[in-house]
């Protein structure tokens, strides 16, 4: 029993939720640079190559089967490229990222260490009473 109360603990404490929205936002952001790779980059190297980039396969072995059908086995490294440069936009993306917020918490510490520190309230009735002594 104390392993489902502390399991409950954790995940009512934040870290799950929050791993589990950057789980659903990543898998919604890669199917998108998909549609991007797929619809648009693929297409435009299509146009310099003349084909389509995901169709790029070299031809392995010809297999005959039992009945006496031709098989063809390709290696198909066009679907490999196209999955490896969805691979570094995404990868460029979370750098992009990672870096921006970096430099937002850099900006921050900043700000923190410029800004002098509040004085306590009885830095500020010390104060007062020095003031009023001085006159």
């Amino acid at each position: 029993m104390g392993m489902l109360k502390e399991f409950k603990e954790f995940a009512m404490q934040g870290n799950l939720i929050d791993i589990a929205v950057g789980f659903v936002m990543g898998a919604a952001f890669k199917e998108v640079v998909t549609a991007f790779t797929g619809g648009i980059v693929s297409p435009l190297i299509g146009l310099i190559f003349n084909t389509d980039m995901k169709s790029w396969k070299y031809l392995l072995k010809e297999v005959t089967d039992a009945e006496g059908k031709i098989q063809k086995i390709y290696l198909e490294y066009g679907t490999f490229l196209t999955a490896l440069l969805d691979f570094i936009i995404i990868a460029f993306v979370m750098f992009l990222m990672v870096k921006g917020i970096n430099e937002l918490k850099k900006r921050q510490k900043e700000q923190e260490a410029a800004a002098p520190p509040e004085p306590s309230t009885e830095e500020k009735l010390l104060t007062e009473i020095r003031d009023l002594l001085k006159k």
